[in-house]
């Protein structure tokens, strides 16, 4: 009798053990709860201020003649970027730099005799911060022109901008987190299960690249500043808890 109740005894714990490690198998291999997606949000756009920068240089051998012929050339720019359009509120003439050029001099055995004095080059730096995109850029292109009326002028590539940076940026969050939630949503109902509670959020990287351009997206953010037509976007990672 006691043999039979043992043989009981033990058919029973080998069906125990075998449901409490069957179903230690689906724990396992069952979802935790939680869901975990991310949402992209992104939107073409137009740079709305463009900065133009150049600069305008003379040398002579006289420090005054060349500050003289510097404030002429000075004019000549002015009135021909007011004469295009560029208001007087949009340019910037910044301070003058002076450089003494010299050159050393050597005695025929080759020993150091000193420095020869070659004249002064006087520079100056101008910036053009201007809404009026399209006119800008333009006259940008068209600058060359006062190299025929003997001003050396040098000028940068335009850089663009777009001064409604906060609000894009709240849109592309906004978007990124809708993209997100139905990612979410659709997981869970292809998975039999119910979205719950959101339980965080993160906000991925701010990313303003070229329109059609082959720009690597980077860990700190790409903010395009060559291209007039960008591209904005951001990444949104949301965690669900699941029903």
């Amino acid at each position: 009798m006691k043999e039979h109740l043992a043989a009981i005894v033990f058919s029973l714990a080998i069906v125990i053990s075998s449901i409490v490690l069957s179903q230690g198998f689906k724990n396992r291999n069952a979802a935790d709860g939680k869901i975990s997606v991310t949402g992209l949000g992104s939107k073409d756009f137009t740079s709305d201020l463009i900065v133009w920068e150049g600069s305008f240089s003379t040398e002579n051998y006289d420090l005054k003649q060349a500050y003289k012929q510097l404030e002429k050339d000075k004019i000549l720019i002015s009135n021909y970027l007011n004469d295009k359009g560029i208001t007087e509120s949009e340019l910037v003439f910044k301070a003058v730099s002076t450089r003494k050029n010299t050159r050393p001099k050597y005695t025929q055995d080759g020993k150091y005799a000193g420095e020869e004095f070659l004249g002064y080059s006087l520079s100056q730096s101008l910036q053009i911060d201007s809404k009026n995109v399209e006119n800008t850029e333009k006259v940008s292109r068209e600058i060359t022109e006062l190299l025929n009326q003997g001003v050396q002028l040098y000028s940068l590539a335009p850089r663009y901008y777009y001064t409604k940076l906060t609000d894009l940026k709240l849109e592309m969050i906004s978007m990124a987190t809708e993209d997100a939630y139905a990612r979410a949503h659709k997981i869970a109902n292809h998975s039999g299960a119910k979205l719950g509670q959101l339980i965080t959020a993160n906000m991925g990287v701010f990313q303003i690249t070229g329109q059609n351009s082959n720009e690597d997206y980077s860990w700190g953010g790409t903010y395009n500043t060559s291209s007039k037509h960008k591209t904005a976007s951001i990444t949104m990672k949301l965690d669900y808890k699941v029903k």
